[in-house]
């Protein structure tokens, strides 16, 4: 799947598509896999007709072969299902080096009705809610021009499927909205039974990181680097000063008194304590217990981090102090990476441990 700082990129490119400048283009997306391949499904390129792409899904040779295929149903307006296996285009396959084979849909997007479903996932990522997008491509196996649903909650922001059957189908596989990775359905439609790609589309990570220090300058870059949100605080507005930071980082001075109402958290935050005082980090950490965010960590000895615990309520495994993964991390970037990474592997359910003694799937 694309990640959220991946969908906000292509949401915008989609957005604005159809706008003064128009340009021409097609939308390129892995709808199956099996085995191992460079992406799953869900993933998602924007293929201009110049050859210019937005999110690149490998920079490889499957995806030179996947710019070209887009540029002929550009040419064409025909949509096309494209396959990646033993059968055909076994010359890519075998140069992917993965092994796996993989279903590209390539739709060409003509009509501003083609991308009308990006501004409501934009609706419902503004909102700070996760969405669900339903892609239709084929009908009894036949490839048709796709059409998409959008859902956010248990409400249908936008639906050009002009299928009422297949709507409520997809609805009920959405169901309450228990988010897992995109997957393939065949669900019954007026016209026969209808292969639709569901996926989650969730709002851009935030992370609020407390303590202005150089510990905390040193996370900037690497928050960056995976497209998140992140908000710096401290209860000292001398350390928030515009001269020792970058110009547009969002700021918030508060103390822990007054952290809860200052900041608008949810399941898709992240907050690090980092203040170097303990009784701070304490009083942050008590403020915060009871927040929605996903994850809450702050830097800490084990001796430290035990009386954080005892002393602002929290459970064991609720607080990651020490805050990171064991890379054996010395200075503040090190430990920067360590933090982001523990963050990263907490969103994506996943131990952290080395993928060469893992079993189980590489991305997810």
């Amino acid at each position: 799947m694309n990640s959220a700082s991946e969908w906000h990129i292509l949401i915008e490119a989609l957005r604005q598509l159809h706008g003064k400048e128009q340009r021409a283009a097609a939308l390129a997306t892995i709808v199956r896999t099996h085995g191992s391949t460079f992406r799953r499904a869900g993933t998602r390129m924007l293929v201009y007709d110049d050859g210019q792409v937005v999110c690149e899904l490998s920079g490889g040779c499957p995806q030179r072969d996947i710019v070209l295929r887009s540029l002929e149903a550009i040419d064409t307006g025909q949509p096309v299902l494209v396959g990646y296996n033993a059968e055909s285009s076994l010359d890519v396959l075998m140069e992917m080096g993965c092994g796996g084979e993989l279903d590209v849909l390539i739709e060409p997007l003509s009509t501003p009705q083609s991308t009308a479903f990006a501004d409501a996932l934009a609706q419902c990522l503004d909102q700070r809610r996760n969405a669900w997008l339903a892609t239709v491509f084929a009908i009894d196996g036949a490839v048709v021009s796709p059409t998409h649903m959008v859902r956010c909650g248990q409400a249908t922001l936008y639906d050009g499927l002009g299928d009422p059957m297949l709507a409520d189908a997809i609805a009920a596989a959405i169901g309450t909205g228990d988010f897992t990775p995109a997957t393939m359905q065949l669900l019954p439609s007026r016209g026969g039974l209808a292969d639709v790609l569901i996926e989650p589309v969730e709002p851009i990570h935030a992370l609020v990181v407390i303590g202005s220090n150089t510990a905390a300058r040193a996370l900037l870059p690497v928050v960056n680097l995976l497209g998140w949100r992140i908000t710096l605080v401290d209860q000292d507005p001398q350390r928030l000063r515009p001269a020792d930071l970058p110009p547009d980082l969002p700021t918030v001075c508060a103390g822990p008194a007054t952290i809860r109402d200052a900041l608008a958290l949810d399941a898709h935050s992240s907050v690090i304590v980092m203040t170097h005082n303990v009784e701070q980090d304490i009083a942050y950490l008590a403020a915060l217990r009871d927040s929605p965010v996903a994850y809450i960590g702050a830097l800490a000895s084990r001796e430290r981090a035990l009386r954080m615990r005892e002393e602002a309520g929290f459970g064991e495994l609720r607080l990651r102090a020490p805050a990171g993964l064991d890379i054996g991390s010395e200075t503040p970037t090190e430990i920067a990476l360590a933090v982001v990474a523990e963050i990263l592997a907490v969103l994506h359910r996943r131990g952290g441990g080395p993928l060469h003694t893992s079993s189980g799937s590489l991305h997810g």
